[in-house]
């Protein structure tokens, strides 16, 4: 419940209150996360954002390791709060379920479950950016890959289960990307927008 209420918490909204800025859910995609916020034009908000969110999801996994041995919980017990804090940020209570894509978030996860399973997904997300400048692309492909690095490196358990519902869920966030790249219509990094955006 905790990690939830963690995820739940949405650092768009409080990067564009605190540097003053139209609400992300208001403008562009109407996502309230990094990417979107990044098209008001305030790259600092955008950044703040990204550490934001995959700072939670980062948090939320090393609490649980620590602190689960003391409460004697299982190895389970991590895969529940990776799954809690990510979909606290898809669907948080506080923006009435209505919340961001979770690419921030997962990498926060993978980072706090496994810091090269998040180096992994990092690389792949960098990588594929460079090559087509396109970042849902690059979120996708590393979603896809996510639970394969995740079976090599952790094997086939709890925590690989938790990232391979995480990567679906994300994928399926990223429905009208798809969309919109199997059209050639997807924007691309750097791409300027329209004043209006």
């Amino acid at each position: 419940m905790l990690a939830y209420l963690l995820g739940s918490v949405s650092f768009a909204v409080i990067s564009s209150w605190i540097f003053k800025l139209p609400d992300p859910r208001t403008y562009g995609s109407k996502n309230p996360g990094a990417t979107n916020v990044l098209r008001s034009g305030k790259k600092t908000a955008a950044i703040f954002t990204l550490l934001g969110d995959a700072g939670k999801g980062w948090l939320a996994v090393i609490l649980a390791q620590i602190y689960a041995p003391f409460w004697g919980l299982e190895n389970e017990a991590m895969a529940v709060v990776a799954l809690a804090v990510f979909m606290g940020h898809v669907f948080p209570v506080f923006l009435r379920f209505q919340g961001g894509k979770g690419v921030a978030t997962a990498v926060g996860v993978l980072l706090g479950l496994y810091f090269w399973l998040g180096l992994l997904a990092i690389a792949t997300w960098i990588l594929v950016a460079l090559i087509w400048r396109i970042s849902s692309l690059a979120a996708l492909l590393a979603a896809a890959l996510a639970p394969v690095y995740a079976a090599v490196l952790l094997g086939f358990g709890s925590n690989t289960l938790a990232v391979l519902l995480m990567s679906l869920i994300l994928i399926w966030r990223h429905q009208s990307n798809i969309v919109n790249l199997l059209a050639g219509k997807e924007g691309r990094i750097g791409e300027k927008k329209s004043p209006g955006i």
